[in-house]
């Protein structure tokens, strides 16, 4: 399955099931996650019912056989990122651990974003929650992302001006590129007036993206997105040089996406 691109409207279950098996190395999913709204921005042009009848039991039955899918469909060398929040998280993740495996959860990843409105009755609730299992644990790729800078108070310089500390085996040096990333990762939300601003409700920063594409993929991998909404997957894929392949039931949200792509220049 060679192809550098491709976006499908579709029913993302019946499109799985027509895909070959272990053809995808990173799967990334921001599906609904059981607001029990509608979701839509506040021009109107983009929204989306994420309406449940039967509760959060129907959500579940909804999400069980697509996660099914998804697992069929990764390398041994591939990676599953979903991600949710509160709402529904805890009770996807009993479901990932019985269908990856318990040993093949890798990360409760917290994206902290801080912004919107605060509340008089409890913590505000600021951030969401990616949940990342490997195909294989052990055989997944992964490369340590890192950004920030160091702490350096009360540190020794050598005669480079480099900190570093002094320890029994001699001077240990920070890496030049910054600290390696935890599983809390501090990325602003898009703000209003934010030039990635497409119009479409729930859309992700693509900062996001290019640390999970980074992170878990390489130049040629093929990144899939089974919900993908705004089209920022398969944008920062293809900025990243890899392959990808998108699909969305909402017609908007496929022309949203294949004009967001065609914008787009590989970098890679």
């Amino acid at each position: 399955m060679r192809f550098q691109g491709r976006i499908i409207r579709a029913d993302n279950l019946k499109l799985m099931a027509r895909l070959p098996e272990e053809c995808c190395d990173l799967i990334y999913v921001d599906p609904p996650f059981c607001t029990g709204k509608e979701q839509t921005q506040g021009d109107g042009r983009h929204k989306f019912a994420d309406y449940w009848p039967g509760g959060l039991q129907a959500y579940l039955e909804f999400l069980q056989p697509r996660l099914e899918r998804m697992h069929r469909l990764l390398k041994p060398t591939g990676s599953l990122y979903v991600h949710l929040d509160w709402r529904a998280v805890h009770y996807v993740k009993v479901r990932l651990d019985e269908i990856f495996g318990a040993d093949h959860f890798l990360n409760e990843i917290v994206w902290s974003y801080r912004t919107g409105g605060l509340s008089k009755r409890w913590f505000a609730r600021k951030h969401d929650t990616i949940l990342l299992y490997a195909r294989r644990a052990g055989k997944h790729k992964f490369k340590v992302q890192r950004a920030g800078a160091f702490r350096t108070d009360g540190m020794n310089y050598d005669e480079q001006g480099r900190p570093y500390k002094q320890t029994r085996a001699g001077r240990l040096y920070f890496h030049p590129d910054g600290p390696a990333l935890t599983d809390v990762w501090e990325i602003p939300f898009l703000s209003t007036v934010s030039l990635e601003r497409t119009g479409y409700p729930t859309q992700k920063p693509e900062a996001l993206l290019e640390r999970i594409i980074q992170a878990s993929s390489e130049p040629g991998d093929l990144v899939a997105d089974f919900f993908c909404g705004s089209g920022t997957t398969p944008a920062v894929a293809r900025r990243l040089g890899r392959r990808w392949l998108a699909c969305d039931i909402s017609a908007a949200a496929v022309r949203l996406t294949q004009s967001r792509v065609r914008q787009e220049k590989t970098l890679v």
